[in-house]
C-alpha cells in the first residue's frame, strides 16, 4: 500500500482529479509531461495506477481505499473519452468493468503451474490472480482455502465468497468463462447493435 500511495503522490495530475501522469513528478524533466488516458502498446499512467488500486484493494480488503482511490481512478480526463480505434488491448476498460462488476478472484492454493496457466490464460481482464500455500500469513484470499483430498485447487470468488473449488485446469478454464459469460449478460443492453453482440457471446459461451 506504501507503494500505491507512493504513485498517487507523484503521478497524479494535480488540477484534474482522476487524471495521472505518464511519468513521475520527480522524474528528469521533459518539454510536456504527457498524462494521456488511452492505453497504447503500453498501458497508459491511468489505467496501470487504476489496476494497482483495484488489485490493491482486492487483496488487502480495505473498502474505504477502495471507495476513495476508486472515485478518483474514475474521475474525468482532461481528454475527451473519445478517442480513435486502438488494435491493442484497453486495461482501462478491463479496469472499468471490473470495478463496475467487483473484480472476479482466483485463488491457487498448492503448486499447480496448471492451474495458473488456465487462470492467466481464462480470466477475464480485471481479475486478480494469487497462487500461494492454504492459510498463507498475510494474505486473506488464502484464508480459508485448504487443498483438495491433499490436491493443489483453484477457487473462483467475488468479493471472497467463492464457488465450489476445482482441481483441474479444464474445470478452472470452465469456471472463468462462465463467470465472463455471466458478466456479459449483465451488461448486454436491448439494442440491435448489442443483441448481435451477445449472439456471439453466447455461441463462444
Amino acid at each position: 500500500m506504501t507503494l500505491l500511495d507512493t504513485a498517487l503522490n507523484h503521478f497524479a495530475v494535480t488540477d484534474a482529479p482522476g487524471a495521472f501522469h505518464d511519468t513521475a513528478d520527480d522524474a528528469d524533466a521533459l518539454v510536456w509531461r504527457p498524462a494521456d488516458p488511452g492505453d497504447n502498446a503500453s498501458p497508459s499512467g491511468a489505467s496501470a495506477i487504476a489496476g494497482a488500486l483495484l488489485l490493491g484493494s482486492a487483496l488487502a480488503v480495505r473498502t474505504a481505499r477502495a471507495t476513495t482511490r476508486g472515485g478518483r481512478a474514475r474521475g474525468r480526463p482532461r481528454r475527451p473519452a473519445r478517442r480513435p480505434r486502438s488494435r491493442f488491448r484497453r486495461p482501462l476498460a478491463d479496469v472499468a468493468e471490473a470495478l463496475a462488476t467487483g473484480p472476479l478472484q482466483v485463488a491457487i492454493v498448492g503448486e499447480s503451474a496448471d492451474l495458473v496457466s488456465a487462470a492467466i490464460a481464462a480470466a477475464p481482464g480485471g481479475s486478480v490472480i494469487l497462487a500461494g500455500a492454504p492459510d498463507a500469513p498475510g494474505v486473506p484470499l488464502l484464508a480459508d482455502r485448504p487443498l483438495v483430498d491433499g490436491n493443489p485447487a483453484a477457487y473462483v470468488c467475488r468479493g471472497y465468497v467463492c464457488d465450489r473449488p476445482v482441481t483441474t485446469s479444464a474445470e478452472l478454464t470452465t469456471a472463468l468463462s462462465a463467470h465472463r459469460c455471466v458478466r456479459h449478460a449483465q451488461q448486454t443492453g436491448p439494442t440491435l447493435q448489442q443483441r448481435r453482440t451477445s449472439a456471439r457471446s453466447e455461441q463462444a459461451c
